[in-house]
């Protein structure tokens, strides 16, 4: 049983072998055939014969790098960009090897075929992970493909990780049971928590064969643990010697990888969090990073803005653009722009529905099957071409690219202190929220998002929201 439950493991590193060498030979072939063409190998010239070694040394050299890399181990797939930065990290160093070869032994290495190879290889690899990302994702929803995981902790902590790790079905970590030593808790009368609870006692033996039966590939320590130090290092070794992981999981929430710096001190691998910062030399990447791409885009959406705003005025001669006041960065106000999408004065018919639905209370000003919105506006709401003049409030500096969803006075007057922490940067035309279920999500999800956000903000994050972003769209997937 221990055998097969790993087989998944090596069917996807014997398919990523596949894929990857399917790639880089592409790659590599093609640039050949693009600089040298392929007409002349058979008359004997030495520069062709050596470009064609070199061809075949690359492809095998870039294979080995991508494995020497790590980018095929199975903690990395399925979830999270480690996987595409071990890949473009492989492929950076092997030509950045070849380069300083060819420079140091004087070797006039084409430019035109190293310059296709690398940029055409690392693209084709990429996409090629990401299709094949796409299927274990679609396997791990049913339950495949997936490391079988025990929680060991506290009953509060267990259950937190265990709902937390079923909420993400695609990272690949099944929780299946649940040890929690030192509280009296049967099978039957568990409060709370979603998977099988094989016991709670605290001696080692017990542990052991809990994690035995359970027949799992990891064990996941949760925070409250009733274990004592000594015991959790033996268990550590065990878990070694039987090839099984071992996962801590801290009671820290909600915090991305940069901001976690571990450092040894005595013996212990204490966990530094460093405090969330926008300012300095990062608030002016962000800011010139909107100016550049806002203005990019109005120049080449200019000709849709014209057809757009023609429509708009033709369906009811009303105007064209929509303001309304929402709040955005350290409280501040500002009118955000759309194409309009509802009658002329919506807003005043906005309280009379929301008490009709019973949400008048709610921080979520929504109306459920909205009669204000016109038959155009809900075309262009779907694909939400109706927030495209936000991108003058992003060139204007009141918005930004990226950031937590923009709310109206109501809502704001409506938060807790948590809450007001997604004033501290820029509201955004897209953000978390918008890539997670948009309208789909609750209140509370959508605070979370935020916070996360503002919490954890990178320039690369905002990029990779972006590329998300499309996908949304095009999908129409939460639009209202």
């Amino acid at each position: 049983m221990a055998e097969n439950k790993r087989d998944w493991r090596a069917r996807y590193k014997f398919r990523l072998s596949i894929v990857d060498a399917c790639v880089v030979v592409w790659a590599v072939v093609g640039a050949y055939a693009v600089r040298f063409g392929f007409s002349d190998l058979g008359d004997g010239r030495l520069r062709e014969i050596d470009y064609l070694l070199l061809s075949v040394a690359l492809a095998l050299a870039w294979w080995t790098m991508l494995k020497i890399w790590g980018t095929r181990e199975a903690k990395i797939l399925g979830s999270g960009s480690e996987e595409y930065k071990r890949v473009l990290a492989a492929s950076a160093w092997l030509f950045g090897c070849v380069a300083v070869v060819s420079y140091a032994l004087r070797i006039d290495t084409a430019r035109g075929f190293v310059g296709l190879a690398f940029p055409a290889g690392a693209l084709g690899l990429l996409v090629a992970r990401w299709l094949v990302r796409q299927h274990l994702a679609l396997e791990r929803r049913r339950g495949e493909s997936s490391s079988r995981v025990l929680i060991i902790g506290g009953p509060y902590s267990a259950e937190h990780l265990a709902k937390s790790l079923q909420s993400v079905p695609a990272a690949g970590y099944l929780p299946v049971a649940a040890h929690v030593p030192g509280h009296a808790l049967s099978l039957a009368s568990a409060p709370g928590l979603s998977v099988p609870v094989t016991g709670h006692e605290t001696d080692f033996e017990a542990i052991l064969s809990a994690i035995t039966e359970a027949n799992v590939d990891a064990v996941a320590i949760s925070a409250g643990v009733n274990m004592h130090p000594t015991d959790l290092r033996r268990l550590g070794w065990e878990l070694a010697a039987q090839d099984i992981g071992m996962i801590l999981a801290p009671a820290l929430t909600d915090i991305a990888g940069p901001r976690i710096h571990t450092q040894p001190v005595a013996g212990l691998p204490l966990i530094h969090v460093s405090t969330p910062k926008l300012t300095g030399g990062k608030k002016v990447a962000k800011r010139a990073f909107d100016i550049v791409v806002s203005g990019a885009l109005l120049l080449c959406l200019s000709p849709l803005f014209l057809l757009l705003a023609l429509m708009v005025y033709l369906t009811d001669r009303g105007p064209v653009f929509y303001k309304q006041e929402r709040i955005g960065l350290r409280g501040t106000t500002f009118n955000m722009l759309k194409f309009r999408s509802m009658r002329v004065n919506a807003d005043a018919e906005l309280a009379n529905l929301l008490r009709q639905q019973g949400s008048s209370d709610k921080p979520l000003f929504k109306v459920d099957n909205d009669p204000r919105i016109t038959p155009l506006g809900r075309v262009i709401r779907k694909y939400s071409l109706d927030e495209l003049p936000q991108l003058l409030n992003v060139l204007g500096g009141s918005m930004s690219l990226v950031g937590p969803r923009p709310q109206r006075q109501g809502e704001v007057e409506l938060y807790d202190d948590a809450a007001h922490r997604r004033l501290y940067v820029s509201p955004g035309m897209s953000g978390l929220w918008q890539v997670s279920g948009r309208s789909n999500l609750t209140w509370e999800e959508s605070i979370r998002l935020d916070l996360y956000y503002v919490e954890n903000w990178s320039l690369m994050g905002d990029i990779v929201i972006l590329f998300k972003t499309f996908k949304a769209v095009f999908a129409s997937t939460g639009a209202v």
